[in-house]
């Protein structure tokens, strides 16, 4: 699918201003603030380099749900990071989730918490096309489609092909060039 002038021009900024995000160094626990919203950051930023499914929200204002699934300090981050941010119309929402729903309503799920709580919550989404992301400094080895790692002092993240086709996610092979690792 051939995507119009404005939305490659879109997508080309989109991946810019990625790849200066990476640029930024993650210095340790005394600047955590930063790595969190950095990390807040990429789970929009993030989101114009999947293809979502066609349908996927059911009206042209129907917000774009991210969910914070555990740690609701973080959840306060992504919202104030998330703030004003829209993709292809559709307004950015974060939802701060102790568990994650029976009915779902996410597009973008970040699970922090117990390995417990993620894997758990990785399991309700398994197989629906919902983009999940995880942290390895949260522990635990459950991990979702998007993972982040420190690598050589930066915020960055690892990628896992197979889980994004099992969601039914393709990632565009821009942001691929950005992981620090891609599992096919």
């Amino acid at each position: 699918m051939s995507l119009p002038i404005a939305a490659r021009a879109r997508r080309l900024f989109a991946l810019a201003a990625l790849f200066m995000a990476t640029a930024a160094p993650a210095r340790g626990a005394e600047d955590s603030a930063a790595v969190w919203a950095e990390k807040a950051t990429y789970l929009y930023k993030l989101a114009p380099f999947v293809e979502w499914p066609h349908g996927l929200l059911p009206a042209p204002t129907s917000p774009f749900y991210i969910c914070v699934v555990g740690n609701d300090a973080f959840g306060r981050v992504a919202a104030r990071a998330s703030a004003g941010q829209r993709l292809d119309g559709h307004d950015f929402v974060v939802r701060r989730l102790p568990a994650l729903p029976g009915e779902g309503g996410c597009h973008i799920v970040y699970a922090d918490g117990s390995p417990g709580l993620v894997a758990e919550t990785l399991g309700a989404v398994r197989g629906r096309p919902v983009l999940t992301v995880t942290d390895a400094a949260t522990g635990g080895e459950a991990r979702g489609v998007f993972h982040f790692v420190t690598h050589q002092g930066r915020v960055r993240f690892e990628i896992d092909m197979r889980l994004a086709r099992l969601q039914g996610l393709p990632i565009s092979s821009r942001v691929l060039e950005l992981a620090v690792q891609v599992r096919r």
